[in-house]
């Protein structure tokens, strides 16, 4: 990503800065606690993205700034509210805020920041860009509710798994690229392969957090590892693995995922099911397939210094496992 990086610094610095001044409040709680989860971003991917797909469609302006904000609101309050309706210890290698200044006071910073992403997204003058990131913000807790309701579900299809991602993780990146190129006027077709490229980012970005959180270490992850397995998620590699296996590990399935009752050495049982059953390079295997169709989608562009930067975004939601 180091290209990438690059060559959107001095943009990100003045998005860090819109980010810094917006979520700025006379209430002390709001400003600290919005601080403990934004500053643990190092990467800010979705507003990168959308300063990213602004440049690669040509924008010479800075209209994409205030959406870029926007966006990386978006998605720490979304954030915010998923620690607390799941309960987690650790976000971005940090406590979780809900651990630290409670359920209800992470809640409502949560709504805080949406209102300012909206508040953003006026400022910068794109009712079309209003429109995609606010039918984004829809999409996400329609997922997000959609996950919520199919929780152990160990009869979960791919298809509606991967539907619950599309909504719940890629929406926000399909909407950041696709903001983005609106706001530098690009045709409708380039701003079709941007959102194109963003959806598929976003779903490769999502099976790979899915595999990690049974093959990865907590300083990659930014959380404890099988949390997912923990909390009963139905994710693609336990889907698989649950498949795989069959009548033979059922009922260590039913008990461990449907009823929750987990003793010492059931996780390291399951990831090692995983591995046997070849679940979780089935799921990096998809995940590959995701990324080379985002960049695929790239080919609506001419060469530039932004696309081989984007390509390598792709590669870098796989390469993770690494």
């Amino acid at each position: 990503m180091d290209a990438l990086i690059a060559l959107a610094g001095p943009d990100m610095a003045a998005v860090d800065t819109l980010i810094r001044k917006h979520m700025d409040s006379p209430v002390p709680v709001i400003p600290a606690l919005a601080d403990h989860l934004i500053a643990g971003s190092a990467k800010r991917l979705r507003p990168l993205l959308t300063v990213a797909a602004a440049r690669l469609a040509g924008a010479r302006d800075d209209a994409c700034l205030k959406l870029a904000a926007a966006v990386e609101f978006i998605h720490t309050a979304t954030l915010l509210h998923d620690d607390v309706v799941d309960s987690s210890q650790l976000r971005r290698g940090r406590v979780a805020a809900h651990l630290i200044w409670g359920a209800p006071s992470s809640v409502l910073v949560g709504d805080f920041l949406f209102a300012r992403s909206f508040e953003l997204m006026v400022g910068a003058g794109s009712m079309a860009a209003l429109e995609i990131l606010a039918r984004a913000s829809r999409v996400i807790a329609e997922g997000e509710v959609l996950q919520l309701t199919r929780a152990h579900d160990m009869d979960l299809s791919q298809d509606l798994y991967l539907e619950i991602i599309r909504a719940k993780t890629a929406e926000l990146f399909a909407a950041a690229a696709e903001a983005g190129a609106v706001s530098a006027g690009a045709t409708p077709e380039r701003c079709r392969a941007l959102r194109k490229f963003g959806q598929d980012l976003g779903i490769a970005f999502q099976l790979v957090d899915d595999a990690l959180d049974y093959s990865g270490e907590t300083g990659a992850l930014g959380k404890n590892p099988g949390d997912d397995f923990r909390e009963g998620k139905a994710t693609l590699p336990l889907l698989l693995a649950m498949a795989r296996t069959g009548a033979s590990e059922r009922e260590f399935w039913v008990r461990t995922v449907d009823r929750l009752e987990q003793v010492d050495g059931d996780f390291e049982r399951a990831r090692d099911l995983m591995r046997q059953t070849g679940a979780l390079d089935a799921t990096l295997e998809l995940a590959g397939g995701y990324a080379q169709s985002a960049k695929a989608a790239l080919s609506e562009f001419g060469a530039n210094s932004w696309r081989p930067a984007l390509e390598d975004l792709a590669d870098f939601a796989v390469m993770r496992q690494a």
